[in-house]
C-alpha cells in the first residue's frame, strides 16, 4: 500500500498544479514521469507521455490523453491510500479525538 500512498500523493500534487494559480509544465511533468515510474510502465507508454507533454507546452493547454493518464491511474487507486495521502481520516478515528474535548477545557 506505500506505493499507492505515494502515487495518490503525486497525483493529489498534479491536480494541485492544473488548478492552481501556478499551472507550470515542468511540475505536470515531473509528476507524470514519476507516475510512469512508480508504475514501472514500458519506455514506449513513457515516451508517448513525454511527447504528449511536448505538444501540450506547443499548444499550451495540458494533453487530454495526460489527464485520461492520470484519471486511470487514480481509478485504479484503493481508497484507503487515497485517503491517506489526502489527509482524510475515517469518522471512527476522529470520534477518540472528539471524545477527548470537555466542555470545561473550552
Amino acid at each position: 500500500m506505500g506505493g499507492e500512498v505515494y502515487q495518490a500523493q503525486v497525483i493529489r500534487n498534479f491536480f494541485d498544479t492544473i488548478t492552481g494559480t501556478d499551472r507550470n509544465l515542468t511540475r505536470i511533468y515531473m509528476c507524470v514521469i514519476s507516475l510512469a515510474k512508480l508504475r514501472h510502465e514500458d519506455p514506449d507508454r513513457v515516451s508517448a507521455l513525454v511527447e504528449q507533454i511536448q505538444r501540450s507546452k506547443v499548444k499550451k493547454e495540458l494533453s487530454i490523453d495526460i489527464l485520461e493518464y492520470v484519471c486511470d491511474i487514480a481509478s485504479e487507486l484503493e481508497m484507503n491510500a487515497v485517503r491517506t495521502a489526502f489527509g482524510v481520516k475515517e469518522i471512527r478515528d476522529m470520534v477518540e479525538d472528539f471524545r477527548g474535548i470537555s466542555i470545561d477545557s473550552l
